[in-house]
Parts: C-alpha cells; sequence; structure tokens
C-alpha cells in the first residue's frame, strides 16, 4: 500500500498520537554496524513521522524517547544518545519553526547532561509560540514513576490541609501528571513487534487504540504513520458503550 492508496477520513484524525520508537539497535545490527547507528537513522524517522502528523492535522505528537530504564544501557552508548539528542535539536530548530512546532518535554529532565538541559530549554523557548503541532519528548520519563510522584503530592496536600481526600478522583489525578496541559492519547504506535507498553503513559493510555508493526523505527516512514492513521479510523471506539448507543448519539 503506496500513500496514494491510503484514503483517510480529515474528520476522524486523532488529536493526539504517542509513538514508542523501538528497533534502532537491531536495526543496526542487522547492518554489522553498532547500536547508535540506529538511533541515528532513527532521527530521520522521527522527521518523517513528525512530517506526516502535521500534514494530515495531529495536534499532539508523543515520542519516548529515553526511558528511566534506558539509563541501565552501556555508558558508551547512553553517552552518544545524549550527544546525538543535542546535536538533533539544534540541527532541527529552523524545520520545527518552518513546521510550527512547539516542542514540549515530560520525564525527569533535570538528571539529563546539562548539555542536553540546555539544548531543550533553548528549544522550547525558540518554538514556544508555534501552534501548529505540539511535539513531546518523553525523556528519562517513567510512568509508575510520574504516579507515583503525583500520589506524593497529593498525600502532602491532604496532610497540609489543602486538600480533602473524597476530592481525589480521575480528573484530579489527571491534573497531577505531568501530561496535565495535554489530551490523552487516541493512539498508540509501537514498532518493532514488540507488543506492550513498556511503563509509558500507562494512566493515560486507559482507552488508547494500540497500533503495533513489525517495521523496525528506522524504516518507519510517512507511508507507515499513514496506514497506522487509517487502522486506526477502521475501528469503533466505544468507552464501555455499545455500537448501537454509539449510532444513536452520532445520529
Amino acid at each position: 500500500m503506496s500513500i496514494k492508496d491510503i484514503q483517510l477520513d480529515p474528520n476522524r484524525i486523532p488529536k493526539h498520537v504517542a509513538i514508542i520508537m523501538d528497533g534502532n539497535g537491531r536495526w543496526a545490527q542487522k547492518k554489522g554496524e553498532l547500536r547508535i547507528f540506529g538511533h541515528t537513522n532513527g532521527v530521520d524517522s522521527v522527521r518523517e513521522a513528525l512530517t506526516a502528523a502535521v500534514e494530515i492535522g495531529v495536534q499532539y505528537l508523543t515520542l519516548y524517547a529515553f526511558s528511566t530504564e534506558n539509563w541501565n544501557r552501556p555508558q558508551q552508548e547512553i553517552a552518544a544518545l545524549m550527544d546525538l539528542l543535542v546535536q538533533s535539536i539544534y540541527n532541527e530548530i529552523d524545520e520545527l519553526n518552518n513546521k510550527g512546532v512547539k516542542l514540549e518535554t515530560i520525564g525527569d529532565v533535570e538528571i539529563l547532561p546539562k548539555s542536553c538541559q540546555n539544548a531543550l530549554v533553548d528549544a522550547k523557548k525558540k518554538t514556544k509560540d508555534n501552534q501548529k503541532i505540539t511535539l513531546i519528548l518523553a525523556l528519562s520519563y517513567s510512568s509508575r514513576r510520574e504516579i507515583s510522584h503525583a500520589i506524593q503530592k497529593m498525600t502532602k496536600e491532604v496532610v497540609d490541609g489543602n486538600l480533602k481526600s473524597e476530592a481525589i478522583n480521575e480528573d484530579l489525578i489527571s491534573s497531577y501528571l505531568s501530561t496535565a496541559n495535554y489530551p490523552d492519547p487516541e493512539l498508540l504506535i509501537r514498532t518493532s513487534g514488540e507488543n506492550r507498553v513498556s511503563n509509558f503513559l500507562m494512566w493515560q493510555l486507559a482507552y488508547t487504540e494500540l497500533y503495533f508493526t513489525k517495521i523496525l523505527w528506522p524504516d518507519f516512514k510517512k507511508k507507515n504513520f499513514y496506514k497506522a492513521i487509517f487502522d486506526y479510523q477502521k475501528r469503533e471506539r466505544r468507552f464501555g458503550k455499545t455500537s448501537q448507543q454509539i449510532l444513536d448519539n452520532n445520529v
């Protein structure tokens, strides 16, 4: 299926798409290269996915760029990844502005190397007024840690007398998460053939459609992004209701 064969419904474009960009290392190893070679080529796929998202009107794109578990990788690979992050940010700022992309982050960014923090601060400042799409990089991110921190904050509010425990509900919990300013994703894409969410946006993905593909991330291109959206549009999102209830509400 080519891009020309994919007919998307402009009225059913997901507002928020999240991607677990998996398979860089395996892609490089298949080619007899070091793992960082895969990460470097994966940057091209980020560019392709972002371009596709902008073209069809996705408003938020969240990319799982570096998890807390990734800190357990070999130090040489981590250092190379951090250098690649800094280089990519500076190389892409002009293009982000040209596309109307606002850059945001979630995760424990404060434990990244200072060079990464500085590059992110600079990029956020230079793109803060862009309104076409918000690109959210999940860096040093852990969903369990995010939820734990939210519980700690709410508990302190209760102890201090600023919050009543009976006031804690789903909406309040969401407001304490790092994604409080963003809608929950309607679609999660994961590449490389793994069928799990890997500690990524676990609260936010409660009603998200999941799309798994065996394609390794460096081979994921615009047409693959469109195919994921096409697959999403074929699904019926019921949120616990029956098909007839959904049909009646749309009449």
